[in-house]
């Protein structure tokens, strides 16, 4: 099966784990790039992944928890 080119709202919200309102924040930021095909709004799939790609890399230690001072 061939890679989408691009994502619906809803798709590009299930590959990317993102919530949708924070989808439309980071589209009105000009964080991630959109087009309109009639009513459909289109996420180019670089665009997702050239945003997730940006993000710091997460500093997760397993076994250790915080503990109330």
């Amino acid at each position: 099966m061939s890679e989408a080119i691009a994502h619906t709202v809803a798709d590009a919200v299930r590959v990317s784990g993102l919530g949708r309102t924070s989808l439309y924040e980071l589209i009105g930021a000009g964080k991630i790039e959109a087009r309109k095909a009639g009513n459909r709004t289109l996420i180019p799939a670089a665009s997702l992944r050239a945003y997730i790609t940006s993000l710091p890399a997460a500093d997760i230690r397993t076994g250790q928890r915080k503990t109330a001072a």
